[in-house]
């Protein structure tokens, strides 16, 4: 078996309304994106941890957002709980509340502004 650090390198979150879509997860995850075009679509790029896994908020005619099919957990970096309570605020809803999962920590998943149902992730190290 390969040892790996991260089996996802990349992900990409569909959007209608990149405006929309960049205020509800700053807000959100109380950070900044950052804009950019790249492939002829406009881009909004979550910043990884060194190291880590990155990925954007996309603009596309090829990607639809939706509530089914993979799902991405974001890393709330101990922040669950005050992430969860910005989500209505920001235009979201709660979907599943905080979960505690066990030893990998604690979950939650959200209804962005777009319509992606998107797991947000708190580890036991950071809590």
């Amino acid at each position: 078996m390969t040892n790996i650090e991260n089996a996802i390198t990349w992900f990409e979150l569909p959007v209608r309304d990149m405006d929309r879509a960049v205020r509800f997860w700053e807000a959100v995850m109380e950070t900044k994106l950052k804009r950019e075009v790249f492939g002829g679509h406009d881009h909004a790029i979550f910043e990884a941890p060194d190291p880590g896994v990155a990925g954007a908020l996309v603009k596309s005619e090829q990607l639809e957002p939706s509530g089914a099919g993979a799902r991405i957990y974001l890393d709330t970096r101990g922040k669950l709980d005050a992430c969860v309570e910005r989500v209505a605020s920001a235009g979201g809803a709660v979907l599943l509340p905080k979960t505690d999962i066990g030893e990998p920590g604690w979950i939650a998943i959200v209804k962005d502004t777009e319509g992606n149902a998107v797991g947000l992730h708190q580890s036991r190290k950071r809590a």
